[in-house]
């Protein structure tokens, strides 16, 4: 008695012992073929990731000509020296400005976005140019690091610039690893001298120096509107205690120097903005270009084997000679 099994076509008889066993189904191996890296064109995002720096710059300006412009308004309003019309043209003016600061923030953002991407396309694309590197000479790089390797893997790419602490120099060592897997084959060691080590480094100090007056100045102004604060309700209680005239002029000229620091740190900030997106701007290009270079190269022809020795002919010889005995005789 048989028992089905499954086939082809359906439940099938098992075979008895002895008799005829089904053929078996030839084994086709698919042949492996590894994901090959892919080289991705960076000049689009680039263009939008310069545009982008030089709009957020541009605003910046702006909004930094209309702080100072509303600076004397603001001191008037301090010290209760502004008319009715006027206070209300200085709350205008205050206002106004608001929606241009929340514009720089935007684009700030944005920005950050296009800078992201095409670092990231980058970082992809030192693979790609990694695998179709040929030997070069070993150049002494610090750390030991050799064109084509990375210090830290792609996902700090962006947790980079968000991880407290290292991201302060962590970034800086993405962008750098980036460059010098970029350079050119034929100049080893391009991205460790010259212009491209000047524009890196002054990219990341102004760049830096821009978020830490930012950041830094913001929350001290902060601080020290709520230290007014205290200081006015301090100062109307003790004058309630005693029944003497509350003397708030040392508090005006307080808020006065807050306004001025106010000014003159988000001055300073807008300049390193600029110098900021200036050398960012000149990196994004030289790398771009760099790899643009490198990937629309022609592959090197390799020179065929060396086959067997060939051997010209020799034309024009004279050939072999035999000794004359002369004419037969019987």
């Amino acid at each position: 008695m048989t028992q089905p099994y499954p086939g082809p076509g359906g439940p099938q008889p098992y075979p008895r012992p002895g008799g005829p066993q089904p053929y078996p189904m030839p084994y086709r191996p698919v042949p492996y073929q590894p994901v090959l890296p892919r080289y991705k064109p960076l000049r689009k995002i680039a263009i939008v990731s310069i545009v982008l720096m030089g709009l957020t710059a541009l605003s910046a300006v702006i909004q930094t000509a209309l702080m100072w412009n509303s600076y004397d308004e603001v001191k008037r309003f301090v010290y209760g020296l502004l008319s009715e019309e006027e206070f209300d043209r200085a709350v205008g003016t205050v206002a106004g400005t608001g929606p241009l600061l929340n514009l720089v923030s935007y684009l700030l953002m944005g920005t950050a976005i296009a800078f992201l991407i095409w670092l990231w396309q980058a970082r992809e694309n030192t693979e790609f140019l990694k695998s179709t590197l040929a030997p070069r000479p070993v150049v002494a790089q610090p750390f030991g690091q050799q064109p084509g390797m990375h210090r830290h893997a792609s996902g700090w790419v962006v947790g980079a610039w968000f991880c407290p602490i290292v991201q302060f120099w962590y970034p800086l060592q993405i962008v750098q690893d980036v460059a010098t897997a970029s350079e050119p084959p034929e100049q080893p060691g391009a991205s460790r001298r010259g212009q491209l080590r000047t524009l890196l480094y002054g990219w990341w100090a102004t760049w830096t120096g821009f978020w830490v007056i930012l950041v830094g100045g913001g929350g001290l102004a902060v601080i020290a509107f709520f230290v007014w604060i205290v200081r006015l309700v301090d100062a109307a209680d003790t004058a309630d205690a005693t029944g003497d005239y509350v003397d708030i002029y040392d508090l005006q000229d307080f808020m006065v120097r807050v306004a001025l620091a106010v000014n003159i740190g988000f001055t300073v900030a807008t300049l390193l903005l600029i110098a900021s997106a200036v050398a960012a701007s000149l990196l994004l290009l030289r790398i771009t270009r760099w790899q643009h270079d490198h990937a629309t190269r022609p592959p090197a022809v390799e020179a065929p084997p060396p086959g067997p020795p060939q051997y010209a002919p020799r034309y024009n010889q004279p050939g072999p000679t035999f000794p004359s005995y002369g004419p037969y005789q019987r």
